[in-house]
């Protein structure tokens, strides 16, 4: 199910699209404002950086003009850096041969870090194969490094890069070790709150550069959850009506018509 927007989540969908073109912190006042145009009033934003500073996401500075602002923190840009290849890349381009196989083993007495890393491992967006053993597309190798390096959990895991060499075909077996029930549902409904936007901007007038930031945030918003859930499995193994290819067309043209032009919004 697609999620509603929330404060939190907005903050880091702005860092992800605009704060990061900042020249320094993003001052609180620029926060409040920008966060405002998506429907979020003051108090909500300045609870939710609270609690994203206490997450260690954001960094309390001072501003170019001396004011109260936010950086990044290290981990953050990471963490955001990784998404931009999800979240922009090139849909189910590895080929079907080509997966990326965890083998985690955690001690009984350290099972709150097995919990921890199973649930690391479904937000990448592997699929279950075993217990103890999990499956993705070979592209996500590097992210899923830096997300065990983060967590400290190299430690419980061995990480293999091979084929499905049987004995189910591999499509039949890619439909066990994912909900793609599930996951179809997803595209379906990032298409019906989006879609309708899409045609709006195509046959209306140009938005404005606030609804052209408000536009983008929220399809941003909605849709950088989707390659996490569906990690970009090989085209080839889905299902001929799969609704994914028309999701990512269909953000794709919004991000086109909508990114640059609500970043003048964005500027003070």
């Amino acid at each position: 199910m697609v999620e509603q927007h929330t404060p939190r989540s907005l903050i880091v969908t702005f860092y992800g699209a605009y704060g990061r073109s900042f020249e320094g912190p993003v001052p609180v006042s620029a926060l409040v404002r920008l966060l405002g145009a998506a429907g979020v009033d003051a108090p909500s934003v300045r609870s939710s950086v609270s609690r994203l500073k206490r997450r260690g996401f954001l960094l309390p500075q001072r501003a170019a003009d001396g004011s109260a602002g936010y950086a990044l923190s290290a981990e953050a840009r990471q963490l955001l850096d990784d998404g931009d290849r999800r979240i922009y890349g090139q849909r189910g381009a590895d080929p079907a041969g080509e997966w990326l196989l965890a083998v985690f083993s955690v001690p009984e007495q350290e099972r709150h870090k097995r919990h921890l890393l199973r649930s690391r491992l479904a937000r990448l967006g592997f699929g279950a194969v075993a217990p103890g053993v999990w499956i993705a597309p070979a592209h996500l190798y590097e992210e899923t490094g830096h997300t065990l390096d983060r967590l400290h959990l190299t430690a419980y895991v061995e990480l293999f890069r091979g084929g499905h060499l049987g004995f189910a075909p591999t499509a039949d077996a890619v439909a066990r070790w994912w909900d793609l029930t599930s996951l179809a549902k997803q595209h379906e409904e990032f298409l019906d709150l989006h879609e309708p936007v899409l045609r709006a901007l195509q046959s209306g007038p140009a938005p404005t550069a606030e609804e052209a930031y408000r536009g983008y945030l929220l399809a941003l918003d909605t849709w950088r959850r989707l390659p996490y859930a569906d990690p970009g499995l090989p085209r080839e193994l889905l299902p001929a009506d799969w609704p994914g290819d028309r999701a990512a067309a269909v953000f794709t043209e919004l991000h086109a018509r909508l990114r640059e032009p609500g970043a003048a919004f964005v500027e003070p």
